[in-house]
């Protein structure tokens, strides 16, 4: 098969959160069993671009509203990520630095898809499938089917995958005129809430529907953003395929960016060492537990709710435990977690920003990982931590709850599923669920038998993508040629 992948992200070109790796990686995996995968990404203005050498593949131009913009198809030459990568250049729009947050997003994100479908319009053949990751890619499906000039691509069978439905590319109706020439007679398919919402036209035009955890996906039915609806009207073709990760990239035996690799014969020793250093640039005590966090400090991290855990934690356990942070985000939780250094010091550090090779660090040298995400349609923190012999403590949400049970609760342990870890789960994103969690941690801590039991079971794990990568296969052969 022939599967063309279209987002807004792609690792390691550009990055801003679980979406890249994902797209990074699937098509991998894809290529490994067979198949022929390509990714298509907007032509941000990264360091991967220009340390590379491209070839231009296409050039052409459409009208949106009464823009004329012209784009060109830029092929990165030498297959450095197994798999053919694409970008689409439009001058003034999708050359720049950042993936998001510009005024005219709406209106580069949709230059950006026309620019796609016009460039599938052209190809002498038609791909097997269409795979579209979020509302950035969300109006494809649409246009497809509908723009008068694309309708020779409406049998190419189409698939949307749900990283994050809280974001959902929200347009006005005035801009309806930024699609080209459309079956006005099909308008309900762009609209939810009297608003063109792309992600929710996705859901309605794709011939299948996923998300990145079979739990995330139970959840939309229920709390979507406003789309709670639709998930159940639509049910019938969607489902929840797991996330996986790159087994070469996260192996703590061969992973460049620590101090000493280890596997599980020496994992105790190995992770000691990378704790030693961790704890020494940081200035940290290495014989307490210690707890990371790593990711966007952002509400649906719950990273508001990390200073005053952290705070009471230190507090009430009497400096018992060390805490590392890594992330950004929130203004004022940074600020927030950047004071507690000063009223921490020897137990509490923190790294604003983000840095690839300190996450790598830290997954190597803490004994646990904070995730008390209230959102969490997958995460891959967890992923990484088992791999590394780092207890996950998350919250029962999303893929967090399909991939680490309890530690505490025999029935679940019994009854784990292929790639669930032990850990420890709460319910409830909250001061009081995270500190009770962390103070049971300290006590698994001092259970040297326990922990050692637990690492052996985790670093066994195989989350790696294979067995998802056939999932998809498998979907988009069930989708009949209409």
């Amino acid at each position: 098969m022939e599967i063309v992948h279209v987002s807004a992200e792609c690792y390691p070109y550009a990055k801003a959160g679980g979406l890249a790796d994902v797209v990074g990686t699937l098509p991998k995996y894809q290529q490994q069993l067979g198949h022929i995968a390509k990714v298509v990404i907007p032509m941000h203005r990264t360091k991967f671009l220009l340390e590379n050498v491209w070839s231009v593949e296409h050039k052409g131009g459409f009208m949106m509203g009464d823009r004329h913009l012209e784009y060109t198809i830029i092929k990165e030459k030498t297959n450095k990520l197994d798999y053919d990568l694409f970008c689409v250049d439009i001058y003034g729009l999708l050359d720049r630095e950042n993936i998001y947050s510009y005024d005219d997003d709406t209106e580069r994100f949709t230059a950006f898809q026309i620019a796609v479908v016009d460039w599938l319009s052209h190809w002498e053949h038609r791909p097997d499938a269409v795979h579209v990751h979020d509302h950035h890619a969300g109006l494809i499906p649409f246009m497809m089917r509908n723009c008068f000039a694309y309708r020779h691509l409406a049998e190419v069978p189409t698939v949307l995958t749900i990283h994050n439905a809280q974001y959902q590319g929200w347009m006005s109706w005035d801009k309806s005129n930024y699609i080209p020439d459309w079956d006005s007679w099909q308008w309900g398919l762009l609209d939810w809430d009297n608003t063109i919402n792309p992600l929710a036209c996705a859901v309605k035009c794709a011939d299948r529907v996923t998300t990145v955890s079979p739990s995330y996906m139970e959840e939309l039915m229920t709390s979507a953003n406003g789309l709670e609806q639709l998930f159940v009207q639509e049910k019938f073709k969607c489902s929840g395929i797991l996330n996986g990760i790159d087994n070469v990239v996260w192996n703590p035996a061969t992973d460049t960016y620590i101090l000493d690799n280890y596997s599980l014969p020496d994992a105790a020793a190995g992770k000691q060492l990378n704790k030693k250093k961790l704890c020494k640039d940081f200035n940290l005590d290495e014989k307490l537990p210690l707890f990371v966090f790593i990711g966007r400090l952002v509400a649906e991290k719950a990273a508001d709710l990390l200073p005053q855990a952290i705070a009471d934690s230190i507090s009430q356990l009497g400096n018992k435990m060390n805490f590392l942070i890594l992330g950004s985000g929130d203004k004022r939780v940074e600020d927030q977690l950047s004071y507690l250094t000063g009223s921490y010091a020897g137990y509490y550090n923190s790294k604003i920003g983000y840095n690839e090779k300190l996450s790598h660090q830290m997954y190597a040298g803490a004994d646990f990982i904070l995730m008390p995400s209230r959102v969490e349609p997958c995460g891959l923190n967890q992923m990484y931590a088992l791999r590394y012999g780092t207890i996950p403590i998350v919250r029962s949400t999303g893929g967090l709850k399909d991939t680490v049970v309890d530690f505490g609760e025999p029935e679940d342990s019994l009854n784990a599923l292929p790639g669930q870890g032990l850990g420890l789960r709460f319910n409830y994103a909250s001061v009081w669920d995270i500190t009770y969690s962390i103070h049971r941690a300290v006590e698994l801590y001092d259970d040297k038998d326990k922990m050692a039991e637990i690492r052996k079971q985790i670093m066994q794990i195989d989350n790696s993508w294979e067995k998802s990568a056939e999932k998809y296969i498998n979907l988009y052969s069930s989708i009949q040629i209409k």
